[in-house]
């Protein structure tokens, strides 16, 4: 089962080499992995995503809530919440397809945000399979270059946030 976990954490130096280290001390694979200041610049989020049933999740969720810097962890997937990816992705504009790649880009709410000669580039969020369908739509036209961030994600109701 795939569990979106969310980590309050300090924001200091080697907290997300620790926490990383510690799940997989614990076989743990982490499938996506972004980190940032919060609204507070003392802490950062921590919001990753790994696959295993409650019971051995729920051991890894209160280890890391043993380490010092952890300040709290939710595991988000079992709220209500809302979670994004955002990928950049160059595409060949080559033979006069330059308006069929941009229309593609309209309708799946992207936004163009580099042109070159013969490609552009692409800026597009959602959630993952929103972004794994860009892709595929996008792969006959040719795809040069693709990155994308780890996920993040946030519960709906202000009661159960991370930060409280």
């Amino acid at each position: 089962m795939r569990h979106v976990l969310s980590a309050l954490v300090m924001n200091q130096p080697g907290v997300l080499a620790h926490i990383s280290g510690m799940l997989a001390s614990r076989a743990f694979n982490i499938d996506s992995l972004a980190v940032g200041e919060t609204e507070n610049p003392e802490f950062s989020r921590i919001t990753f995503v790994v696959a295993g049933d409650d019971r051995v999740l729920d051991q890894a969720r209160k280890q890391l809530e043993k380490i010092v810097t952890v300040v709290k962890v939710l595991d988000v997937s079992q709220e209500e919440y809302v979670e994004r990816d955002l990928m950049l992705i160059k595409v060949k504009t080559e033979n006069g397809t330059r308006s069929d790649v941009k229309e593609l880009t309209e309708i799946f709410r992207g936004s163009i945000v580099g042109v070159g000669p013969e490609h552009v580039m692409i800026e597009i969020s959602g959630q993952e399979k929103k972004l794994v369908a860009f892709v595929e739509v996008m792969r006959p036209y040719g795809i040069i270059e693709l990155v994308r961030t780890g996920r993040i994600a946030l519960t709906r109701g202000a009661d159960s946030a991370v930060g409280e």
